[in-house]
């Protein structure tokens, strides 16, 4: 835990001080240390942030650790700054990944369950309320809606209301890739106008077709798919084990923040699986 928690820091600080970030010199805790503090309660805490404080409040940590309160508060203005982090690493996995394959992907979020949805003060809308067809169930809250390589690192995400539909999102990913990159998904997302757009783009859009499908795909990218199935449909869904059963919150905002830190520290949690950490440390 040790040498992640240090990692952790270091990298986040590096990546701040090469975005050329100056921190106020009347802080007690730098923003580094902030957002370090929230990785560490992502990681090995399931959000809390409490257990992050009451671990890193010590003299080999952060000595200066700020109260409950002045922590959220710093926590919401570093916000622009996670999804910058986020960007850099997400640009780090585009070059390491030498297939230019990535896959596409969605999994829900629920705020509550279906029972306290009467109860809940996040959201109060009937467009939070989603349908998951795989499991045949409902949930109240948010799609996530990930970019991830075949190895799972997140490239691009953003979320929606539960109840929008899959494939009308699609046109909201930035496809900031390589050129000739696949992009494999699911049937549910075949939009044919779409992939038209990407194959003029350079892009190579693969998703799985359904029977009634109008457009059927070449038989040696249907043997490919069928044995590369599992691969498709769930390489995006390696990041969901990473959030607790309940997220806890008391505004909406800081609902999605926490989603954000936990997107962020599942793209730290694949440097640490590597040795891409490592060698950073080592060349540091």
């Amino acid at each position: 835990m040790d040498d992640k928690i240090i990692a952790t820091f270091v990298i986040v600080s590096d990546l701040l001080r090469a975005m050329s970030h100056q921190d106020d010199r009347q802080r007690r805790m730098t923003d580094a240390e902030v957002i370090t503090t929230a990785l560490v309660a992502m990681l090995f805490h399931h959000g809390n942030f409490e257990l992050a404080r009451s671990l890193l409040n010590a003299p080999h940590y952060m000595p200066g650790m700020l109260s409950r309160s002045r922590f959220n508060r710093r926590l919401h203005e570093a916000k622009p700054w996670l999804l910058t982090l986020f960007a850099l690493l997400g640009e780090h996995w585009k070059e390491v990944n030498l297939e230019t394959v990535y896959v596409i992907d969605t999994f829900p979020v629920p705020v509550c369950d279906n029972y306290r949805i009467r109860r809940c003060r996040l959201y109060q809308d009937e467009a939070f309320r989603g349908y998951i067809a795989s499991k045949k169930r409902y949930f109240y809250g948010l799609k996530i809606h990930p970019l991830v390589t075949t190895r799972g690192e997140p490239v691009e995400f953003f979320r929606t209301p539960g109840a929008d539909s899959d494939v009308a999102c699609l046109d909201l990913f930035d496809f900031d890739l390589p050129q000739d990159s696949e992009i494999l998904a699911d049937k549910i997302y075949n939009d044919y106008l779409l992939e038209d757009l990407l194959q003029e783009a350079g892009y190579h859009f693969m998703p799985l077709r359904k029977k009634n499908s109008t457009r059927k795909n070449p038989p040696w990218l249907v043997y490919w798919q069928s044995v590369n199935r599992r691969l498709i449909e769930t390489s995006a869904s390696v990041m969901e084990p990473m959030f607790p059963k309940s997220i806890h919150a008391v505004t909406s905002c800081g609902f999605e923040l926490k989603i954000v830190l936990f997107i962020l520290a599942h793209s730290f949690n694949c440097l640490f699986k590597g040795a891409t950490c490592v060698k950073y440390l080592q060349f540091n």
